[in-house]
Parts: structure tokens; C-alpha cells; sequence
């Protein structure tokens, strides 16, 4: 691989014309020795973000590429601190990326040659400009990101994340408007989050985002567009990123989707990768971690959340993209080509005991495999039966159903699971008028603004609710105990099982309401043992229906009450080793607040409903309505 051999040499915002005459500001890394810049044509990485493009990650990334024979340009979406124009989330980076790979291809210190980087926001806008497949556009590294957002990122299976919400907010704290005036950004930092959306559902014109209305009216029309209509898709410019139905559009060049099993695009990094590698001719890769969402400081932690994988679990990702460009932009022969296209994680094996850091000892390893879904799979049936069991033997009771209450007053807390971005400003400290007075109100301000924090756990966490998890009530007892959480498990295995692929709960249900949702988790629970007496219940996966799209995203259906109704529940992918002793376990509810938002279970706009009514809902697990789960079991004698 390259060796560092450079300084580096800045010039920094940069003036670059788009199409329609709007400039965005670029800050151009290129290498250097003794003071003067390199001469000759290199390759380049390129990374667009609206986060700004002079954060501290960004540069130590760009040092790292550039040092080692790189040149490296780093850009600010439109309407997003230097740069020109106006933001509205997603709308302009197709055009804006390929004009930004083209403008670099002509100039004297690029060799043409063009490979794009970038996470969350910083993979989706990768895909947005290869789907209009730019001439000098030579190699992606997608770093989890978004592959259909109507369906599961933003909105998922009618539901939504209320991530996204928080992302808006966020977003406009950092606004232009925000930067320029001091009240609009003093509005945002004393009308907390967390606390604006104990009036859900919030009012248009009634929170700080009114002060800046295009950032406003991305996130109400995010809110207020439930069905999968024409503004999920291309047309408009509210498109943000339905990939699949522009599949030829989208450039052939090498790719490198990288995610993680607890990270909010899981689904859409595992689904990208599944169908690039079959319409593309270009080398396809993907790597699947046990981490959270984020980027190189991420990866090299052994743990997400409560949940430590053990010393393997880390990897240099940096070293990783080097390899990747190395190989596909400089020709270099890094072996990258030569390895099985995919590497997962595979989650699970050690004992179960707390470490020294207060996490459990939940253990994996990687593996290389051929294909995604895995071609070996045996997806194998988990039936709901009476009394909480879980089993492949299917029920065989005529008439057989439990029933729960739910009431979106008092919805289940989200604990863990696949969240990004889902944070709040904490409230200032009591000696914050101290500070103020000591650093002067600028310079206190600017401390006060990186004081957030998530609003819910991330990752995987045993399944009891505490203080610091947002919703949670005294005596802070297990989730399994409430009323509204049906809980099924299997006896403990007589042998390890191991879990790697897509999951789909099948649930027979219906309700009292003419809407609501239902909610499936997923759960590792580990037996009691010293540190851990009254056992672990780790959750691995977890998704959510809206009932009224149960047939159709495009066409919502009203519940008839009482009817009998079959939901298609799709958890995150996932891959985990359930050990010998432990228990597969399914939960069931009706919330996860809030990580998804409340359904009123009144037939309303849940975004825009202000009365809500309590559902007497029903799972069954009989004859004619075997509620069950299909897991994608690994054949113990064929592990790869």
C-alpha cells in the first residue's frame, strides 16, 4: 500500500461553479514536500458533506490520503456553511456532486481519475451523482447510507424515524440563519429537542424551525408525506434517493459498501451491496461490522452500546480505504480484489461475563463470504405459540391469541437498536453564567452548542429501563414486564445457533383501532450468571408496521376493528451466534418511542393528529393465523 512520503498543502475555499451559476466552497488538499506543492497529475478522493467541510475528522482524514499520494478535496453541500445557494436535504446533490467530479477531472493536478468517499449523508450524496454517472467518476466507498428512503431511513414501513426529525433540528441550529443572527441560534439551543416533543405531535409555525423555513419545510414535508408517493422517488425536489428504480442509471465503477449491524442504513448498506454486485460488472464489495453508525474512530471500538465483541471486532478504516483506492485509482495490486467480495462479523461466543469497562462479553469474529443473502441459509420458522413459547413446530390450537392495550400516552421506551442522529441539546449547566463570565458569552455559546447528547440508547443494551433511558418510569423494571410487550422465547438451545441474514416476522393481528402499529425485536437472552444474575436480554434487531400500509405503501388501508389482519414485519439484517443455554427471544408491541413515531390509532395523519385513543390489539398464534418468525439459520457443519 502507499506509504506516507508527503506534507500537505491547503488552499482552502475554493470557489466552485455549479450548472446553474451557484458556487460551492471547496477546500483542496494536495500533497507536498519541503514546502512546495507536488507537481504532476494524481488521483483524487473527494468527500461532500453539509456538516462542514473544516470539521477536525474531515481534515485528519484528508491529512491521512494526501500524505500518502492523494489529492483531496472536501466540499460544502449548497446552502451549507461557505457555500452558496439554499439547502433542502438531498434535493441538489446529484447535479451538484457530478459537476464537483467533473470540475475536478479538468483540473491540472488531477489525473481524471475520481474515487468518492463519505458517511451517513456523505455516502448517500455518492450514490446521488453516480446516478448520473459522471465520465471521470472511477471508484465509491459508500460508508452507511441511505439506499431507499421512503421506505427504510426515513420513513420505515409507514412509520417514522423520529431521527429524522432531530436531524432537521440540528441541522438548523447550524444553519446560515442561525449563524448570522444569534436569536434564531439562542431559540434552537433553549427550546430543547427532547423537550419539544413531549407536545407531539409538534405545530407547523410553532417551534424554533419557523426561524428557518426551508429547513421548516424539509422536515414537514419529511413528517407529512407518510405514503410512498412521487416525493420518495426522483421527480421533484424532494427526491432522496430511490436508488433501485434507477439501477442502469447509476455509474459501473468499483464499490465498497461498508455498514454496520446496529446502524440505521444496516438494511440499506446490505441491500445496496446485494443489488450492485448483480447488475454491475465492476468489482463489488461490502463489510458489515458489529458497530454503531459513524465513521473511522467508530470502527475501532470493540463494543456498541452495553455489548463488548472482543478485540477482533476493531479494524483501521482508514487502512481499509486506502487499500480500496490504492487498488482501483493508483492500480496498485493490494490484494483487495483477490478476497472473497464480502466480510461480515459475526456477533456472539464469549462468555457472557462484565468486563472492566462494565460491558458484556458478548464476542465474534469475522469471516468472508461469497454472496448476500448467504446461498447456504436455512430459513427456518420460529412459531408464536401459548403461553410466550417460540418453536419450529407449528400451533396447532384452533383458536389461540393473547391481547394487549396500547396506549400512545404511555408508549414502550426505545433501548438500543439502529439509531443515528437522534440527539438532544442537555440543558445548561447551573454554572453556566460562570463560564459566560469567564470566557466571555461568544466563546461560552460556541461550548454550550457541542453539548448534545443522544436522546436514546444506541446499539445493543439489556432490555431493562434505567434513569438515563428517555420515557422510562420508576422501578426502572425490565421491558418484558409491561403490559403492552408480549414476550415469546425457545427453550434454552441444547446447541449454538447462528442468525445471519434478513429477518421477517409474520404476524396475524388485528385491533379495536382502525389504525395502529406493531413492533418486533429481536433478542439474544443470555441465563443468569454472576455478574448478570437475573440474565441478559440483548437485542440484535427490531423493526415496526404501520397497519394501514400492510398491503400497499402507495395506497393505505383502514383497519376494519376486530378483523383479523397478516402483517409483514422486516427487521435489520443481522449476524449473531446464539450460544448453547441461551434463548431466542420475540417481543411484540405496538411502540418504540422514540426511535418511531406515536401512531394515534385514530385513522389521522399521526404527524398531525392532536386526540389519541387507546387499541385493544391482538396477536394471534392458532391453526389458521401461525404468527412467526423466519430466521436465516447457519448450518452449524457449513459455517464458510
Amino acid at each position: 500500500m502507499s506509504k506516507i512520503e508527503y506534507d500537505l498543502a491547503i488552499m482552502k475555499d475554493v470557489m466552485v461553479n455549479m450548472r446553474d451559476g451557484i458556487r460551492l466552497a471547496t477546500d483542496i488538499y494536495r500533497p507536498a514536500m519541503n514546502g512546495e506543492i507536488v507537481e504532476g497529475r494524481l488521483p483524487t478522493i473527494l468527500e461532500r458533506t453539509p456538516y462542514n467541510k473544516e470539521q477536525t475528522g474531515m481534515v485528519k482524514k484528508a491529512e491521512y490520503f494526501v500524505k500518502r499520494g492523494y489529492n483531496f478535496v472536501a466540499q460544502d453541500c449548497r446552502g451549507r456553511f461557505k457555500s452558496e445557494g439554499e439547502f433542502y436535504g438531498y434535493a441538489n446533490e446529484p447535479p451538484d456532486g457530478y459537476d464537483a467530479v467533473e470540475w475536478i477531472a479538468g483540473q491540472p493536478w488531477s489525473d481524471r481519475k475520481v474515487g468518492t468517499m463519505g458517511t451517513s449523508y456523505g455516502g448517500w450524496v455518492q450514490s446521488a451523482l453516480a446516478l448520473l454517472n459522471p465520465p471521470h467518476l472511477a471508484s465509491m466507498f459508500p460508508n452507511v447510507s441511505i439506499f431507499n428512503a421512503g421506505l427504510h431511513s426515513v420513513r420505515h414501513s409507514g412509520a417514522f424515524e423520529m431521527r429524522w426529525l432531530a436531524w432537521s433540528y440540528s441541522m438548523a441550529t447550524s444553519s446560515k440563519e442561525a449563524a448570522s443572527d444569534t436569536t434564531v441560534e439562542t431559540a434552537f439551543l433553549e427550546n430543547r429537542f427532547d423537550e419539544l416533543i413531549t407536545r407531539w405531535p409538534i405545530k407547523r409555525g410553532e417551534t424554533p424551525l419557523r426561524l428557518t423555513p426551508i429547513y421548516e419545510k424539509f422536515a414537514f414535508d419529511i413528517l407529512t408525506h407518510s405514503d410512498y408517493d412521487e416525493f420518495w422517488r426522483r421527480t421533484g425536489r424532494g427526491w432522496m434517493g430511490d436508488v433501485e428504480e434507477y439501477m442502469d442509471d447509476h455509474a459501473d465503477v468499483p464499490m465498497y459498501y461498508s455498514g454496520c449491524w446496529y446502524d440505521s442504513y444496516c438494511r440499506s448498506t446490505t441491500e445496496f451491496y446485494a443489488k450492485m454486485s448483480k447488475v454491475k460488472k465492476s468489482p463489488v464489495k461490502l463489510i458489515m461490522g458489529p458497530w454503531t453508525h459513524g465513521d473511522a474512530e467508530t470502527f475501532a471500538r470493540t463494543y456498541s452500546g452495553d455489548v463488548d465483541f472482543g478485540p477482533e471486532a476493531a479494524i483501521d478504516y482508514n487502512a481499509l480505504r486506502l487499500r480500496w483506492f490504492d487498488q482501483t485509482l493508483k492500480g496498485v495490486d493490494t490484494g483487495i480484489l483477490d478476497e472473497p467480495p464480502i466480510k461480515i462479523f459475526v456477533m456472539g461466543g464469549d462468555n457472557g461475563k462484565q468486563n472492566r469497562e462494565g460491558r458484556l462479553n458478548h464476542g465474534g469474529q469475522w469471516r468472508f463470504e461469497h454472496e448476500w443473502p448467504l446461498s447456504r441459509t436455512v430459513y427456518t420458522n420460529y412459531y408464536l405459540h401459548e403461553g410466550g413459547l417460540l418453536g419450529t413446530k407449528p400451533p396447532d390450537k384452533e383458536c389461540s391469541s393473547i391481547k394487549y392495550v396500547y396506549d400512545p400516552k404511555d408508549p414502550v421506551p426505545t433501548i438500543g437498536g439502529n439509531l443515528s442522529a437522534l440527539s438532544t441539546q442537555l440543558p445548561k449547566p447551573e454554572y453556566f453564567d460562570v463560564i459566560e463570565r469567564s470566557w466571555g458569552v461568544e466563546r461560552a455559546r460556541e461550548l454550550y452548542k457541542m453539548l448534545s447528547v443522544p436522546l436514546a440508547k444506541v446499539g445493543a443494551h439489556n432490555q431493562i429501563e434505567a434513569p438515563d433511558v428517555y420515557g422510562a418510569k420508576p422501578p426502572y423494571l425490565p421491558l418484558s414486564s409491561r403490559h403492552d410487550v408480549l414476550v415469546f422465547k425457545t427453550q434454552p438451545l441444547k446447541q449454538d445457533v447462528e442468525v445471519t441474514g434478513p429477518i421477517k416476522v409474520e404476524l396475524w393481528a388485528s385491533s379495536s383501532a382502525v389504525d395502529t402499529d406493531f413492533t418486533a425485536k429481536l433478542i439474544d437472552e443470555y441465563p443468569p450468571n454472576d455478574d448478570y444474575p437475573n440474565g441478559y436480554a440483548m437485542n440484535l434487531t427490531d423493526s415496526i408496521i404501520r397497519a394501514r400500509y400492510r398491503d400497499s405503501f402507495e395506497k393505505p388501508n383502514l383497519m376494519e376493528p376486530g378483523v383479523i389482519y397478516r402483517f409483514t414485519i422486516q427487521p435489520y439484517p443481522t449476524s449473531n451466534l446464539f450460544k448453547k443455554e441461551h434463548t431466542i427471544r420475540l417481543d411484540v408491541s405496538s411502540s418504540n418511542w422514540p426511535r418511531f413515531d406515536l401512531n394515534p390509532n385514530t385513522g389521522e395523519q399521526p404527524s398531525l393528529s392532536h386526540r389519541t385513543e387507546k387499541a385493544l390489539n391482538a396477536v394471534y398464534h392458532e391453526l389458521t393465523h401461525p404468527s412467526h418468525i423466519v430466521l436465516p439459520i447457519i448450518p452449524k457443519d457449513n459455517l464458510g
